[in-house]
């Protein structure tokens, strides 16, 4: 998402839900690279604003540097790839696309928040995809998302100069939760199989590769990138995607599900502050309660599953 990743939004590698007692001090470090990886995760659109490259030379040359970042920093994504991987690998690719047009067009509060939604989808499709039942708690849930969603929409910001197209770039944020809702039902799907963890970091690295493979030629040929966008390239793609990813998924295997999931959401409540401590980018009243409300509902979903 990340969804990157698994808002990344989500995320796609799972935690047990029952860790072992740890050290204290173990277990704090868990926390942290946890907290460290969805900080990073979070700084992804107010970089991508940063750099004056194109949206499909940013979303290409990003997930191009991202792909070999997560094969050199993690070992298991170094597998087979089967057909299953790639059916998944094909909606985290789209989601990566799309994830950079938004945040070129509107607010990073709006991407970001409007990705968040993906719950929502998803819990339309799992009945039909995963054959889980829908509970009334969960219809509550979706409408404080959908309410979330209007409020998101309505509290729109006018055209600025990070957010030239703000209607078409939530568009595009829609999409993208939706397309990150297919990507969470996939990696679920793929989480049942024996290999399930390195099923999972392979999708990373194909979603990756084949995202800007798709990009690369409306990206080319580059003309006039500066050393500033260049290195905002490689920090989208080293650090902002494979160390994140490095943190994420050492630091979740110490941690419960939970309280993994509740972490991970320091990325949708920074995104918007780093956009306006560096560029001003200031997030409507409406825009902000509607991201409470997406959030919260998220919370109070994962708790009273957890039950």
């Amino acid at each position: 998402m990340s969804r990157p990743l698994p808002i990344p939004t989500a995320r796609p590698v799972a935690a047990a839900d029952d860790v072992p007692p740890e050290q204290g001090d173990t277990r704090v470090g868990y926390r942290l690279r946890l907290a460290a990886a969805a900080a990073l995760f979070s700084t992804g659109g107010t970089a991508i604003k940063a750099s004056a490259l194109t949206a499909w030379q940013v979303a290409s040359f990003r997930s191009g540097v991202a792909a070999l970042a997560v094969l050199i920093f993690l070992p298991a994504a170094r597998r087979r790839v089967d057909r299953r991987v790639m059916m998944v690998s094909v909606s985290y690719a789209v989601t990566m696309v799309l994830f950079v047009g938004s945040n070129k067009n509107t607010t990073a509060a709006n991407a970001i928040f409007l990705q968040a939604t993906a719950p929502l989808y998803v819990l339309f499709l799992s009945p039909w995809l995963l054959r889980e039942r829908i509970h009334r708690g969960d219809v509550v849930a979706m409408g404080v998302l959908a309410l979330g969603l209007a409020l998101v929409v309505l509290g729109t910001s006018p055209a600025g100069h990070t957010a030239p197209h703000p209607i078409f770039g939530n568009i595009l944020a829609l999409l993208a939760g939706l397309t990150w809702a297919l990507t969470m039902v996939g990696l679920r799907w793929l989480s049942t199989s024996a290999n399930g963890e390195q099923a999972t970091l392979s999708t990373v690295v194909v979603g990756n590769g084949l995202a800007s493979l798709v990009c690369l030629p409306a990206a080319l040929p580059v003309m006039g990138a500066t050393t500033m966008d260049w290195t905002v390239i490689i920090y989208l793609g080293l650090i902002q995607i494979g160390l994140a990813y490095y943190l994420m998924t050492s630091g979740i295997k110490g941690v419960p599900a939970f309280e993994a999931s509740m972490i991970l959401l320091i990325e949708p409540a920074l995104s918007p502050i780093w956009a306006w401590l560096v560029h001003g980018e200031r997030a409507s009243l409406l825009t902000i309660l509607g991201g409470s409300l997406i959030l919260g509902a998220t919370v109070v979903r994962s708790a009273r599953r957890r039950v």
